[in-house]
């Protein structure tokens, strides 16, 4: 196969900042790690940063009035501006920690479904959401339609796995409250055209909301930059898929439309002023980050934004695009694979799904993980992207900034070895 351009020039200084790659395996394997779109691995810094943390810094923030508090507080108000800066916020007030991806998408659901007076949602409105969606923003949606009476309606995927737009101003109409999609697929890998979805939407008045789980950890995002048009309402993205630590998620929005939403959880600290009658709530935002927040979680995932945009963004998307295109091409020599999203590496992320003919995919994750092959296997969270193309379930490798063209060809030869193992010819 052809070597690609745009690999990180430094990649084996780079490889080394993560020591779980050095790990062997049971049975001498080395780890040949492909599933970063499920979780990506941690750089020493983060690792480092958050033992520090702990071993010196640790206390509750915003209570206690000594000096371990006062370290942990600022450290954490920190990490807000790392992420505020990471993604090109315009206020760092708009960024609110949560526990991860879905409870962010799910705190833009249920408060919306609260809301009174313009931002409310309810019976004679649209909710418009995508077939390949992630079930974290499928499921919210449809608690939020089926509690408000409002309807869901859905953008349909083409037979190559791109968002059919055929139909989008039949979509997105004057009835239309609320536009949520992913950026980029974490099935399909798609990419999608997130900036003339966000333009037809504001111009019916809609508001839009993007999952940038799998955008966030290979796409460069500077929202203050972006078109107002163009920008998205509010944001997601969680910290394990950006070399950072689980247990903590982001979601970005504007200022005055987090200020005129309903608290999302009641608890210490979102509040201004409590009586056994009445309360009321605290500015952005803490009124959104309710009782003891995830800190060293916080404080790790601050070290993760850090060593990304110390890379530089560009550089990592750049080596991700050519990571995958060298995948593509040696994916398409294993007889009997089918890949399942676009086959133009321009077009897509670091994630490939794919069917192995006659091994289900599970059977394939088992061998491959016996060669020292780390994927995934199932629907992937995923599942109405999966029944648009008639299958249950498929095999996914996912590389990130570390992985090598060595692991790929590594992939190829363990799939090779799998139809041996399964007599396919």
């Amino acid at each position: 196969m052809s070597r690609p351009e745009g690999l990180l020039p430094d990649l084996e200084v780079v490889r080394k900042d993560f020591p779980i790659l050095a790990r062997t395996l049971a049975g001498g394997q080395p780890l040949v790690y492909l599933d970063s779109a499920n979780t990506s691995q941690k750089p020493q810094v983060v690792i480092d940063t958050m033992v520090d943390h702990l071993e010196r810094h640790n206390a509750n923030i915003a209570r206690a009035m000594h000096q371990l508090g006062a370290e942990s507080t600022e450290a954490f108000e920190d990490a807000r501006d790392k992420v505020a800066a990471f993604l090109g916020a315009p206020d760092r007030d708009e960024v609110i920690f949560t526990k991860n991806a879905t409870e962010a998408l799910n705190l833009v659901a249920n408060t919306l479904a609260w809301a009174r007076g313009p931002l409310a949602v309810g019976e004679g409105d649209d909710v418009v959401i995508t077939e390949m969606e992630h079930h974290s923003n499928i499921v919210p949606w449809q608690l939020l339609t089926q509690r408000t009476g409002a309807t869901l309606r859905w953008f349909g995927l083409t037979d190559g796995g791109e968002l059919d737009l055929s139909d989008i101003d039949d979509l997105i109409t004057e009835r239309t409250r609320v536009v949520s999609l992913t950026w980029v697929s974490n099935m399909l890998g798609t990419i999608n055209p997130v900036a003339a979805i966000a333009r037809r939407a504001h111009e019916v008045g809609a508001l839009v909301v993007l999952d940038a789980s799998q955008a966030a950890p290979q796409l460069p995002i500077d929202l203050a930059a972006m078109p107002v048009e163009e920008r998205p309402d509010f944001l997601a993205f969680t910290g394990h898929k950006v070399v950072g630590p689980t247990g903590i998620g982001v979601l970005w929005g504007r200022r005055d439309l987090l200020e005129e939403l309903p608290p999302f959880l009641g608890g210490g600290e979102m509040i201004e002023t409590v009586t056994m009658a009445h309360s009321t709530y605290a500015g952005i935002p803490h009124r959104f980050e309710a009782g003891t927040p995830p800190i060293v979680e916080a404080v790790g995932l601050g070290a993760a934004v850090d060593y990304l945009r110390h890379l530089g963004l560009d550089a990592v998307r750049a080596h991700e695009h050519a990571v995958t295109a060298y995948a593509l091409e040696g994916l398409a020599t294993v007889p009997g694979l089918s890949i399942l999203g676009p086959l133009d590496a321009a077009r897509r992320g670091g994630a490939i799904s794919f069917e192995l003919e006659g091994v289900h995919p599970h059977d394939v994750a088992q061998v491959l993980d016996s060669r020292g092959v780390a994927v995934r296997a199932g629907h992937h969270c995923a599942k109405p992207a999966h029944a648009r193309f008639g299958v249950q379930s498929s095999t996914r490798m996912s590389s990130y900034l570390y992985t090598t063209l060595g692991e790929v060809d590594a992939l190829v030869e363990a799939l090779e070895y799998t139809r041996s193992y399964f007599k396919l010819g």
